[in-house]
């Protein structure tokens, strides 16, 4: 999608031919400002404003995209515009790639209010479920805002060590710890007149937070080492998979941060509670998965129909999975069915389950030390009523070793029957 606020550019003879598709289409994007193109009809004599992407469609006998001039023309032709896989392909084919795309009522609903709050100063609190869009919502922000012009920088508080997570974020000056052998401005210096998003902030150590509070509140960073505060410039994004007003409750994250951060909170819901979003997703991922110069397969209205009624655990990330393991599994085929179709295997519990495939794995050793650490895991978190910084202890680990432990498990399919995700701090 284009900086500022755009919309979808409908040609006459693509509204007088393909009426009840573009209506669709233009009545989504207007929602939340539309996307910088030009739908045109095949036919149309106009010629097409160069400093635009442009859709040409065409109505025939099957349904087929197709790339022109180096993937900055599309021609999308269908066969039925009240179709659900049409208008998703148009949706798709209309954004812009690394855009958000919306269908679904209350997406939209978000994508127009992370619009209204683009044009203001506000920090901004994201939350919902890994894998559900949110570093592309807050690009989105960024894009839309003042500041598009300037550096956005997106960092996950979890994947930096605890030692090195002040100086990543603040810098620090030459020699003000060992192996400091150059200064590092650090993020927010880096971000200075654009956007800084933090993502997965509740995993950040208290005793940062505090810092992290008088940068918010002061504009101020003071890098480790130095003695004088250094004046920064930055709108930062907060995202969290967690519940955090809870974490304040229960003392893991600190009340006042979590008010300054809260000034406009935004909520991302679960794939599979957007339904509407699949498809022009699913369409998306097929247009960025499919190099230049191969023919791009049809997603079918079954295959549709199969996506729409999975569960989706693994959110937008693991739609993506599969629409890059269906890709390989049609080759050349023209249409993507139902039979191309291989959802992520089904989640295992780590318990007697879990035994019984052990006793079948053909014994690798591998599989037997994974599950036995799993159960043995799982048996101090009920012990621990759940609570992963007591499990931890008793295990005689840290409490972010048993995070990563956790991590790895779902990633292999096991999964804690009757705990929350991975138990609670």
């Amino acid at each position: 999608m284009s900086r500022g606020k755009t919309r979808l550019h409908i040609s006459d003879a693509a509204s007088r031919l393909h009426a009840p598709l573009v209506q669709r289409a233009t009545g989504i994007a207007a929602s939340f400002g539309g996307a910088c193109v030009e739908v045109r009809d095949i036919s149309d004599k106009i010629p097409a404003d160069p400093r635009r992407s442009s859709v040409m469609l065409e109505r025939a006998d099957s349904c087929s995209i197709a790339r022109l001039a180096g993937g900055q023309r599309l021609v999308l032709r269908y066969t039925d515009g009240a179709s659900p896989g049409a208008l998703a392909a148009l949706m798709a084919c209309a954004s812009a790639p690394g855009a958000p795309i919306a269908a679904d009522p209350e997406s939209l609903s978000v994508l127009a209010l992370a619009e209204r709050i683009a044009a203001s100063e506000i920090p901004v609190l994201i939350n919902g479920p890994t894998g559900t869009g949110k570093e592309v919502l807050s690009r989105f922000i960024h894009e839309r805002s003042p500041r598009a012009d300037k550096p956005f920088i997106a960092i996950n508080c979890a994947a930096m060590p605890e030692t090195m997570l002040e100086a990543m974020l603040f810098g620090h000056q030459k020699g003000s710890f060992t192996g400091a052998n150059a200064a590092g401005e650090g993020f927010f210096r880096a971000a200075n007149g654009g956007t800084l998003l933090l993502d997965e902030i509740a995993e950040m150590p208290l005793s940062l937070q505090a810092k992290l509070l008088r940068a918010l509140q002061e504009g101020e960073v003071v890098p480790i080492g130095a003695t004088t505060p250094v004046k920064v410039d930055v709108r930062v994004i907060a995202c969290a998979n967690r519940d955090l007003p809870l974490e304040v409750e229960e003392g893991r994250f600190r009340a006042d941060l979590f008010y300054r951060l809260n000034v406009f909170p935004l909520a991302l819901r679960p794939l599979s509670e957007r339904s509407e979003d699949i498809a022009p997703l699913a369409f998306a991922m097929i247009l960025r998965h499919v190099p230049a110069g191969q023919a791009i397969p049809w997603l079918s209205d079954a295959a549709i129909a199969m996506l729409a009624c999975h569960a989706w655990p693994g959110n937008v990330r693991e739609l993506e999975n599969v629409i890059r393991r269906a890709l390989v599994l049609a080759g050349k085929a023209h249409e993507i069915g139902p039979e191309h179709i291989a959802f992520d295997r089904a989640v295992r519990l780590a318990g007697i389950e879990a035994q019984a495939e052990t006793a079948s794995a053909g014994g690798k050793l591998s599989n037997i030390v994974q599950l036995s650490e799993a159960r043995a895991i799982l048996a101090t978190l009920e012990a621990c009523g759940g609570s992963r910084v007591a499990a931890a202890r008793q295990l005689g680990i840290s409490e972010r070793t048993l995070r990563y432990r956790l991590a790895s498990f779902r990633e292999a399919g096991i999964a804690f029957g009757g705990l929350a995700a991975g138990g609670r701090r």
